[in-house]
């Protein structure tokens, strides 16, 4: 936070750059406020070459552009020079019209997690690695003009609502785009799982995804699930590393209340964690559950590239 502050303080905000609105009146994306708020990665987008780019192409028809820099563990990072404001996400966030983000998935994780709060949408562009989320490549940053004539469409994703429960009461909860993880530290654990108090599966190992068809091709890609086309509604439930033939990935309806409760024949420490945030340590006894959240989160698509194309592209790369 002081970082963002120290950067504003050297820089001169432009606020309003007085030009014609964002979206011309009618235009089918048409926004409420014209206020566009940049998230670049500083590691992904060093010196903020791409970010400054895309504000100088927005500034032709945005009435506010404003620069969130991502500076978690940058130290005295120094950014660069620049004309437009340099401000904090979450304060700019409740009045803006749309998040344009320079980074990987992560960066669009971490976004959504405030951004599904105000419903505002996300354009992705990729600058980490593989970016399924994402919409554009830095080759295509020019595309993002197309906002301004409303050539674009919002894609609803949903998430997930995970709450811990110890002794009977409730001792945390979050939310997830893409995953809610349960993994034992550096051993297995005992885990059974539930389908609307249903058995769905028992077993000892490394642990369990809970993911959205967003999170398809992730962690439980990895893990050997399914990949699901992301604007699907479904929960899908993958085993880690299971010990047991029988442990394999269930592919839920949306509205299934989903719960896993830690056994005790392997007492080990275990972790709990949404969207690869906090870990919350879980132990024998815990139960968690997960559940559609009335969360979603709001993307931009403007390339017409198909979810079948960028699969086939994204898990071709190394």
């Amino acid at each position: 936070m002081s970082a963002i502050k120290d950067a504003a303080a050297s820089m001169e905000s432009h606020g309003e750059f007085g030009m014609q609105a964002l979206f011309p009146p009618g235009a089918a994306g048409a926004l409420k406020h014209d206020r566009v708020i940049l998230y670049p990665h500083v590691h992904r987008d060093i010196g903020l070459g791409i970010t400054l780019k895309v504000a100088e192409i927005l500034q032709q028809w945005a009435k506010y552009v404003v620069i969130c820099p991502v500076l978690d563990d940058v130290g005295d990072m120094v950014l660069p020079s620049s004309n437009f404001k340099i401000a904090d996400f979450e304060e700019e966030l409740p009045n803006a019209d749309m998040v344009i983000t320079f980074g990987g998935d992560g960066t669009i994780l971490r976004a959504a997690r405030t951004a599904a709060e105000y419903e505002v949408p996300i354009l992705g562009i990729n600058m980490g690695s593989k970016g399924f989320m994402a919409e554009l490549e830095m080759d295509e940053v020019e595309l993002v003009s197309s906002v301004a004539t409303g050539a674009f469409e919002i894609e609803t994703r949903m998430m997930l609502d995970a709450e811990l429960v110890r002794g009977g009461q409730i001792i945390h909860r979050d939310f997830a785009l893409n995953d809610v993880v349960i993994r034992g530290y550096n051993k297995v654990i005992d885990l059974s799982l539930f389908g609307d108090g249903q058995m769905i599966s028992s077993f000892v190992g490394d642990g369990a995804v809970i993911a959205t068809p967003t999170g398809s091709t992730a962690y439980s890609m990895s893990a050997g699930g399914p990949i699901v086309e992301p604007t699907s509604h479904n929960i899908i439930v993958t085993p880690i590393c299971a010990h047991v033939l029988e442990a394999k990935p269930f592919v839920l309806v949306s509205d299934r209340h989903v719960t896993i409760e830690i056994g005790h024949e392997k007492n080990n420490q275990a972790y709990i964690s949404a969207d690869g945030c906090d870990r919350i340590e879980i132990y024998s006894g815990d139960i968690v559950n997960v559940m559609k959240s009335q969360k979603n989160t709001r993307l931009v698509r403007l390339s017409g590239r198909s979810f079948y194309s960028k699969v086939s592209e994204k898990l071709r790369e190394r």
